[in-house]
């Protein structure tokens, strides 16, 4: 009997005061939630948290998403901008071990496109390694608009990717730090990797 490839582990994080005490409903969550189920092609289970603008929560968090679930990638959602309380960039840097820096610069790219505030964001891209795992933690908008066009790029009238998309390099990532295999529906992005690489799928 064959065995199953192993599912990727996902850690949703949407940073929301007001969502987090039920004044409104989040957005965050739900909109992430959309666009993997859209775009991943692979067996995924998700861990789900809802947590207000506080660095220490965020931290404990993020920390827990990775050392006991296990997650391979963390996407996080809301607190990036430059108001005092959103630390969510902050709480990234302080559980991780190396810093992913094009994540970000593509996420300002992407923005850019839309509006010039664009460059008032602070998301980061990080890797939490600890003793036999490790996990990529993206920072993403908090519009779920903006999360889809984060992650699956920008394209033209004749449906040509024109600005590639963040998760285009996810599954090559998840890879090489050690994790499954990750395979995505081309309509919504297609993941690259180089020609030589050699997938587990």
């Amino acid at each position: 009997m064959t065995a199953s490839p192993p599912a990727l582990r996902v850690g949703l994080v949407s940073v929301s005061d007001r969502a987090s005490r039920g004044e409104y409903q989040d957005q965050g969550l739900p909109g992430l939630r959309e666009w993997l189920g859209r775009a991943l092609r692979s067996p995924r289970t998700a861990c789900e948290r809802l947590i207000a603008d506080e660095q220490a929560p965020i931290e404990r968090a993020l920390i827990e998403l990775v050392d006991s679930e296990r997650c391979h990638l963390v996407l996080t959602t809301g607190g990036t901008g430059p108001a005092r309380r959103d630390v969510t960039p902050e709480a990234t840097r302080a559980v991780a071990t190396r810093e992913m820096p094009g994540f970000g610069e593509q996420m300002r790219r992407i923005s850019l496109e839309f509006v010039p505030t664009a460059i008032l964001s602070r998301q980061v891209g990080v890797l939490r390694e600890i003793e036999g795992h490790a996990a990529l933690l993206l920072n993403l908008p908090g519009q779920p608009r903006s999360i889809a066009q984060t992650l699956e790029g920008l394209r033209g009238e004749d449906g040509a990717v024109r600005t590639p998309g963040i998760f285009a390099a996810v599954p090559y990532c998840i890879e090489l730090i050690g994790g499954p295999a990750v395979e995505t529906d081309p309509l919504v992005v297609a993941a690259y990797r180089p020609k030589k690489s050699i997938s587990r799928a």
